[in-house]
Parts: structure tokens; C-alpha cells; sequence
């Protein structure tokens, strides 16, 4: 899944076989597929694809298109293009977001700019179920990252580039063996716990579009999402805001919004372009489009009194600019990292008492980043894969590939592997790269 885990960490807990020697050495493969891929791959090991056993990448197009990528070879081993793609394509109307694994690996779900969820067997691409997210897929778009936890899918909405009415962030939870959508949190007109016309409800925006979409703490099962520009009254309306939902996500058990709500509002500044990262202990951060990172202390957030201010700390983003990208958050035996990367830099802070340090910096863009084998991965949406010493920030390595927008890479089995492109041109075509160790 996006992330590596439920909680979107984006740091593996487990060696992935890449050094400091040897990723200088990865030779890299440009696979010509057929789309633009604004997001991330997912990976599984030695399944079955027609009869025989593949390590496979899984991608999903900016149309809707999931193909399975033979991870040895770059083979596309087979293709889903969803009934909507033809009079899609070329459009306006895309997704961006990365498609997630059932534990059983037998089967993936999938996300079409149609408003729809897609389970896909992992041996032919064959449909198993298509769920409806939305009744308006035209105003609201699917975005963020899917995300999987106890047989259910959970998905996010948001809106479109200039946020035209009518349209509501919502949480859509789904069971993964039917397909039925059990669930949904609307984040306007919250006392209505269904799929709701859009236009019914006097409130329009507040749309859940991180990247990592709807973040979940395993110990509890609750989840976690920041919301966009919209009314936010506390009650039943929750533009620009982290939320804490049940499991259910049938009612909130947490929020916070800043005191300048209504002034992210009016300015386009979104609390909600990115997702909350859980720093453990009761700590979370959250980023903004207002160029902010702020330290919340949770426990003091719980329950459904409305909490309006009261951030422990905030700290600018690493260039100062707005941020749009899915933080990592790294354990290791002796501290917690936090690292960050936005339109023109890349940073990481220790967090100590709930208060984050700044280890080191550099003024190189990046996208969502992920550390694995002590490294930090970042790519340069200009151009260019980034390779760091996680903890002293050193530049190890440069990985030559082209440019695009969110896309983000994985690390995996010896493996990386990035899509490029940008879904904003509307291409039909794109490229995915595959590094392998020699």
C-alpha cells in the first residue's frame, strides 16, 4: 500500500538489500506504458499471473487504467481499462490516486475518475466488484491514496483544480469481499451518514485530498484525515481541519482546526493538502497550504467539544512553500524522524517530547519521500530520483529519470520504482522506471 502501512509511515521496517554502495550502481529501466501514473506503485512478491509466479508492480493511470508490471523484466502481464475510459480519456476528469493490496494477495482495489472502486484479481486483472464512491464524479474526484485495514477499503473524495460547486469531502468505507459500501463520512453535512447528492447539501468544498488519504492508527483502528477549504462551525461542517473518526467512521472523535479557519478559507490556503502524519505519543503533525507544520498534542484534541487553536509548536515548511506532499516518519532505537519535502526543499526534524528539531536540510524539491535501509528517496518532480543519508542528510546518490508532479517512489526487494509524468497534460501514455541492482 501507499506508505508501507496503514499509517502511511513511508519507512519499511524491514532491510530492502539497497547500500550506500550499491544503489549508485542500479541500472535503470524506462517502461513505456499506456498512461500517466500521478501517484505511486504498489508491489507483491512471487504471486500467480496467469499460472506462474511474478514479483509485480501494480499502477493505476490517470484514466483509470491498472496494468501488473513484471518487476524482473518491465512485461505488462495484464491490463484493466475500466468501461468509462473511452470517453475519459483526454479529459479534465482523472485520478490520482495509488491503488491498495487485499492481504490475501489474491486481489487489489482500484480507483477510476468514474467515481468507482475497483477489485482486481492479481492473476488476469479480472473485476471481482465496481462500488461507487460518489454520485457526482464529475465535481468529485477520487485523489488520495486507498488505503486497506481489517477487510475493509477506505477511500477519500475531493474536488477538482478550481473547486467548482457542488462537492464534499467524504470517507468511504467499503467490505472488501462485496464490495459494499458500508460507510460514509461526509465532511459537510456530517449528521448525514451516507452517499449524499452534493447539491442537497448547503455547503460545498472541504475536500479530503492528501496524498496518503485517510491514515490509520492499527492500535485502535481509528482514522485520520485532514480536511480542505470549506465552512467549519465545530458541529456539523469541518473545512480546513483534522478530524479522528471511529473505525466506523460513523462519528468524530477528534478534531482541531486553527484559529485563522476562516481566513485559510477565504485565501485558498487548505489545511487539507496534506495528511496528517502520526508521530506516536499522542503527537501529530500537520502540514498546510499556508506553509505551516504543526505539532498537535492529541490527547487534548479528543472528543467532539470543537478545538480551535491550541498547536504545541509550528514550524515552516522546508522552503517555505506550500505543501502538498505525504511526510515520513521514521523509528529507529534512538529517536523519531520526520521528514518532509516540498516545491524547493527537503528536510528532516527528530521529535523529542512532542517538539520537532531540525537535523538537516536541503534545497532540493521533492514529492512524497520514503525511507528504507537507512536512505531517504526523493524524487525531484523536475527531474532526478534523490538519494540521502536519513539521518545526516548527506547526498549519496542521484537517479537519472524524467520530471512530473506527485508521483513518488517505493523501494522494494532490491527494487525501486517511479511512474513520471504529470496527469495535468492529460496524456494517454507515460512512463514508469524501474531501478535494479546490477
Amino acid at each position: 500500500m501507499f506508505g508501507w502501512d496503514a499509517a502511511r509511515s513511508s519507512a519499511p521496517t524491514v532491510s530492502m538489500g539497497i547500500t550506500a554502495d550499491n544503489v549508485r550502481t542500479m541500472r535503470r529501466q524506462a517502461v513505456t506504458i499506456d498512461g500517466t501514473v500521478d501517484a505511486s506503485a504498489i508491489y507483491l512478491h512471487a504471486v500467480p499471473v496467469h499460472g506462474a509466479a511474478h514479483d509485480v508492480f501494480f499502477v493505476t493511470t490517470t484514466y483509470g487504467k491498472t496494468l501488473a508490471i513484471d518487476a524482473d523484466d518491465g512485461a505488462v502481464l495484464w491490463e484493466y481499462t475500466p468501461p468509462s475510459y473511452g470517453h475519459l480519456a483526454g479529459s479534465r476528469q482523472i485520478t490520482t490516486a495509488t491503488p491498495v493490496a487485499d492481504p490475501d494477495r489474491r486481489f487489489i482495489y482500484t480507483a477510476s475518475p468514474d467515481g468507482l472502486i475497483h477489485k482486481l484479481a492479481v492473476a488476469d486483472g479480472s473485476v471481482g466488484w465496481s462500488t461507487a464512491i460518489t454520485s457526482l464524479p464529475s465535481r468529485e474526484k477520487i485523489a488520495s491514496a486507498l488505503n486497506f485495514f481489517r477487510g475493509r477499503v477506505i477511500a477519500t473524495t475531493g474536488g477538482y483544480i478550481g473547486d467548482a460547486p457542488p462537492y464534499q469531502g467524504h470517507v468511504a468505507i467499503l467490505d472488501a469481499a462485496t464490495g459494499r459500501l458500508e460507510h460514509v463520512w461526509n465532511s459537510l453535512c456530517s449528521d448525514r451518514h451516507e452517499l449524499v447528492d452534493p447539491a442537497s447539501c448547503k455547503e460545498s468544498d472541504a475536500a479530503i485530498w492528501g496524498r496518503a488519504g485517510a491514515v490509520i492508527d492499527s492500535s485502535s483502528g481509528d482514522l485520520f484525515v485532514a480536511t480542505g477549504n470549506g465552512r467549519w462551525d465545530g458541529r456539523t461542517n469541518w473545512g480546513d481541519a483534522t478530524i479522528e473518526l471511529d473505525p466506523d467512521a460513523t462519528h468524530v472523535v477528534g478534531n482541531y482546526t486553527p484559529t485563522n479557519t476562516e481566513q485559510l478559507d477565504a485565501e485558498d490556503a487548505d489545511l487539507g493538502s496534506t495528511s496528517p502524519a502520526l508521530l506516536g505519543n499522542g503527537w501529530i503533525a500537520q502540514g498546510g497550504k499556508d506553509a505551516v507544520i504543526r505539532v498537535l498534542e492529541w490527547t487534548s484534541m479528543r472528543g467532539t467539544t470543537p478545538h480551535r487553536g491550541g498547536a504545541r509548536q509550528t514550524v515552516p515548511t522546508p522552503s517555505g512553500d506550500r505543501l502538498f506532499t505525504a511526510p515520513a516518519v521514521w523509528r529507529t532505537d534512538r529517536a523519531t524522524w520526520l521528514f518532509v519535502a516540498d516545491n524547493g526543499a527537503t528536510a528532516a526534524w527528530t521529535v523529542a517530547s512532542g517538539r520537532l528539531r531540525t537535523a538537516w536540510h536541503v534545497a532540493v524539491a521533492g514529492t512524497s519521500p520514503v525511507v528504507a535501509d537507512g536512505m531517504l528517496f526523493v524524487y525531484d518532480p523536475g527531474g532526478g530520483l534523490h538519494v540521502y543519508e536519513a539521518i545526516t542528510g548527506r547526498q549519496i546518490a542521484t537517479l537519472e529519470c524524467g520530471g512530473g508532479h506527485w508521483n513518488s517512489p517505493i523501494v522494494v526487494d532490491g527494487r525501486i520504482a517511479l511512474p513520471e509524468g504529470n496527469a495535468n497534460a492529460r496524456r494517454t501514455t507515460g512512463v514508469f522506471d524501474i531501478w535494479r541492482l546490477r
